[in-house]
């Protein structure tokens, strides 16, 4: 198993094209060729994770939050992050750190978060703009399924929980062969008329790629003519936060120390609860009170995430109750995503889940 073959296995999950513009996620260390003989799985990377890959035989680490995130313009010892590059160098062991991609898809870090609470109809709390466009191609009649189906296979016509969603439109094409053309049907110098279908797909820009290879290879035509048009709808899988429904509605101290022991609080820092019923959820991961706004406009009673400041607590209004769990706490089960991602590809490869403490903040 080279490093490549994992790389890709994760991407496929969550396109390094989804991460955020400040983010630095990806291969940062090592060769893609490097063949693997374990892999370690850790939220952060420090030195005594770099010893513990280096005890266990783990030449891959994959890490949620990247080790190099700010410009390095010198290689010494000076600081942690800089001693973890020599000694990974050192002993050959790759990095690659799969972050705000992860975030950023509905199965991702924050499906994690909701499987723990129990959490039923799902939702996207930011839905990303620009993400999708919708292929428009013409194939002559007889074709069309088998391009139709090409196209799915290649990641297209997925919208929410339905795929394989397309619209067709008969027409006719007509088209004149010059003497350099090798025409499908018809003659070289000849207007010739087609019956044809119109097919309207839509795809998410990452399978961009991966869709016109699939039309190109499966239609007939030397020349297939097709558009991609640029979409202004979000898709309701992609964007960040989520969320959902408890299956039953809780009282708020009860679920706010249901949270405590879910996720091994030392305490919770939350606005003043409002004596009601815990029903709809909205959650973030790590730092997340940019999406205040959209928790109380989702019509959430409670939202959880980490990192909020002191006059962020007053922008709650009484409208919602805040739940700051922690950064780290809130995005403790990341690990357990890139376990299962990589055990269900291969079940007998060597995968350790990290057992060294990377939280730097301490409770008294």
């Amino acid at each position: 198993m080279l490093v490549k073959e994992i790389i890709k296995i994760f991407e496929d999950f969550a396109p390094l094209s989804l991460q955020e513009s400040y983010d630095n996620s990806g291969l940062l260390v090592g060769d893609v060729n490097q063949t693997i003989k374990g892999i370690l799985l850790t939220i952060d990377i420090t030195e005594n994770i770099v010893n513990e890959a280096i005890e266990n035989n783990c030449n891959l680490i994959i890490s949620h939050h990247p080790l190099i995130f700010k410009p390095i313009k010198r290689l010494t010892c000076d600081n942690e992050t800089q001693r973890c590059i020599i000694k990974l160098i050192k002993n050959d062991i790759a990095v690659y750190a799969a972050h705000t991609n992860f975030d950023n898809v509905i199965e991702g870090v924050n499906a994690k978060i909701a499987d723990k609470l129990g959490l039923v109809n799902r939702k996207v709390l930011l839905p990303l703009a620009n993400q999708l466009l919708k292929l428009v191609v013409y194939v002559p009649s007889l074709h069309a399924v088998r391009v139709r189906e090409a196209i799915f296979a290649a990641g297209a016509g997925n919208i929410g929980n339905y795929d394989s969603c397309s619209f067709s439109t008969e027409g006719y094409g007509t088209f004149n062969a010059n003497n350099f053309a090798k025409p499908f049907v018809g003659e070289a110098n000849t207007l010739h008329t087609e019956p044809e279908i119109k097919l309207e797909i839509i795809l998410p820009e990452n399978a961009k790629l991966r869709v016109i290879h699939a039309l190109l290879k499966s239609h007939p035509y030397e020349e297939p003519a097709f558009d991609l048009i640029p979409l202004q709808n979000t898709s309701n899988r992609l964007g960040a936060g989520l969320v959902g429904d408890l299956e039953l509605p809780i009282d708020e101290t009860k679920f706010l120390n249901n949270l405590k022991v879910l996720f091994n609080c030392n305490q919770i820092r939350h606005t003043n609860t409002f004596g009601k019923k815990i029903k709809r959820v909205a959650l973030c991961g790590g730092s997340g009170s940019f999406l205040l706004k959209n928790a109380i406009l989702s019509g959430a009673d409670i939202f959880i995430s980490g990192d909020f400041k002191y006059h962020e607590f007053f922008e709650a209004e009484k409208r919602i109750l805040i739940a700051d769990l922690g950064h780290f706490e809130t995005e403790q089960y990341t690990k357990h995503i890139f376990y299962e991602l990589i055990t269900k590809k291969m079940p007998t490869f060597a995968v350790r889940i990290s057992e060294t403490k990377t939280n730097p903040i301490n409770y008294l």
